[in-house]
């Protein structure tokens, strides 16, 4: 049996305009007999569908939309299913939420990791496929688009709860395969704590791991002979200003289900010179799999993981401070950022924060009060 996973999915700029004007029968065309081959296969729906009503939520990042009609071209290229826990599901608030889950039942396609409700963003999807029940656990990372109990969104990356989920469906499905939405974007390798809690779910049972979010393809790592793979990168993700760089490169993950488990990785470039996915050349695809090569070498060193991990946090230090700074101006916050102005971070505020921030009891209290005042 064969499912296979794609990356992010989100029809902007020169793709939104193809779906506009009708015209998208080249948008996958490349990819779409390897969609088409597999017998089920998923793809990140990373974004909302908006109508006149829908209206973006207060948050960090841009809030990203789409049309109806952007949900038909994943049916239409071979996608049976979408996954909806992602940083964006929410982005137009429940209402959006609502539009979105309307237009993919609408079209006939399946979903999971998102709903009206928490309850009904957790629900677990199982699938016959070939005589097989596969069960499907779909999670984000918390960033603006979890559900609750009276609002629309996607469900939560939490390790208890998930674990329990992988355990309750390994004793009603024959494969357990779980989808994360999460890690760092820009950065091809997963952080220390992402390869500890991956490894953790297949010892709960997982049969494989498959995380996308980073905008980067990263590489892989078989764990008790069952695949984590740490980053698919963007599937279909067109973006003005990003070309001929990691953001264009990517690949479907190809699960093979059976006694073993196997799976291929499938190259493309996407939204590159042309809007649409296209396979990679051979000499592309050479390149590809040195790459991968080099990642996993480093996935596999705890050592050699950590080392890149803490490079990767040296170089963001400035600007992951600057939102607990006072600065509130773009240009003063540049000026931090090149050192032009000191950041004025008293020691004891700087300790506070930490303790909020470390201290699960303290974040839960202090989440609590920050999402309220930004709902206000």
């Amino acid at each position: 049996m064969k499912v296979l996973v794609a990356g992010d999915y989100c029809p902007r700029d020169r793709v939104a305009r193809k779906i506009q004007s009708g015209d998208t029968a080249d948008l996958f065309a490349s990819v779409k007999e390897t969609i088409e081959a597999a017998d089920y296969a998923i793809v990140n729906f990373e974004c909302t569908v908006v109508d006149g009503k829908a209206k973006p939520i207060s948050k960090c990042g841009p809030n990203l939309k789409c049309q109806p009609e952007a949900v038909k071209v994943l049916k239409d290229g071979g996608f049976d299913c979408v996954t909806v826990a992602n940083n964006h599901f929410r982005d137009f608030g429940s209402r959006g939420v609502q539009l979105s889950l309307a237009e993919i039942d609408r079209v006939g396609l399946d979903r999971v990791g998102g709903g009206m409700s928490i309850d009904e963003a957790e629900k677990v999807l199982y699938k016959e496929i070939d005589k097989k029940r596969v069960a499907f656990i779909n999670v984000c990372e918390h960033e603006f688009s979890i559900a609750d109990n009276d609002r629309g969104g996607s469900a939560p990356l939490d390790i208890v709860d998930v674990s329990i989920r992988i355990q309750e469906a390994k004793g009603k499905a024959d494969f357990v395969i779980v989808i994360i939405h999460g890690g760092n974007e820009y950065f091809q390798l997963p952080t220390p704590r992402m390869k500890k809690t991956y490894r953790f779910f297949v010892r709960m049972g997982a049969d494989a791991v498959v995380n996308h979010h980073q905008h980067c393809y990263s590489g892989y790592e078989v764990y008790q002979d069952k695949p984590i793979v740490y980053g698919l990168g963007n599937f279909c993700f067109d973006w003005n200003g990003r070309r001929n760089c990691m953001w264009n490169e990517g690949y479907m993950l190809l699960l093979n289900l059976d006694k073993t488990i196997d799976f291929e990785l499938v190259p493309y470039i996407q939204c590159n010179e042309e809007p649409k996915v296209v396979l990679m050349s051979n000499n592309e695809k050479s390149k590809f799999d040195n790459k991968i090569a080099g990642l996993n070498r480093i996935i596999a060193n705890d050592e050699a993981l950590n080392k890149e991990y803490e490079a990767f946090v040296k170089g963001r230090k400035r600007s992951i401070i600057c939102p607990f700074t006072p600065y509130m101006n773009t240009y003063m916050r540049i000026a931090a950022g090149r050192h032009l102005i000191p950041y004025l971070i008293p020691r004891e505020k700087l300790a506070g924060q930490i303790n909020f921030i470390d201290c699960e009891s303290h974040r839960d209290v202090l989440l609590k009060v920050l999402n309220e005042e930004l709902e206000k």
